[in-house]
C-alpha cells in the first residue's frame, strides 16, 4: 500500500523558516515533489527532485528560498522542503506528490498529471 504522509506545517511570521517532511513508503518512486494550493487557486508546482543524482526544479515564486532533498536509504524514502524567508503569498496547503511511472533516475517530473500518489496536506500559514 501507498502512503505518502506530510508534517511539518504551521502558522509562522514572514521571513520565518519552515521544514516540510514527508515519508513515502509502498513501492518505488522517482520523481518525489511538492505543490502547493492557496484557497480560491489552483494547485502549483513547488519544487521536484529526482530519484538519484540530485536532480531538482523549482517554481520562480520559490527559487533561492526553498531548498529540496531526499533521503533514500531505508524502506521510507524522505523527501524534505525547507522554506526560508516565507512570504504571506506562500501561504497554502502543501502536498507531496510521488512518480512512479517515469522509470527515470534524473528525470525531474514538473506537472501535477505525472503524479500519480499525492499525501493529504499540510497547511502553512504566513502571516504579515
Amino acid at each position: 500500500q501507498v502512503q505518502l504522509i506530510e508534517s511539518g506545517g504551521g502558522s509562522v511570521q514572514a521571513g520565518d523558516s519552515l521544514r516540510l517532511s514527508c515519508a513515502a513508503s509502498g513501492r518505488t518512486f522517482y520523481t518525489l515533489g511538492w505543490f502547493r494550493q492557496a484557497p480560491g487557486m489552483e494547485r502549483e508546482f513547488v519544487a521536484a527532485i529526482s530519484r538519484s543524482f540530485g536532480m531538482t526544479k523549482y517554481a520562480e515564486s520559490v527559487k533561492g528560498r526553498f531548498t529540496i532533498s531526499r533521503d533514500n536509504d531505508n524502506a521510507k524514502n524522505m523527501v524534505y522542503l525547507e522554506m526560508s524567508r516565507l512570504k504571506p503569498e506562500d501561504t497554502a496547503v502543501y502536498y507531496c506528490a510521488a512518480d512512479v511511472n517515469s522509470g527515470s533516475l534524473r528525470y525531474v517530473a514538473l506537472r501535477a498529471g505525472e503524479y500519480r500518489h499525492w499525501g493529504q496536506g499540510t497547511q502553512v500559514t504566513v502571516s504579515s
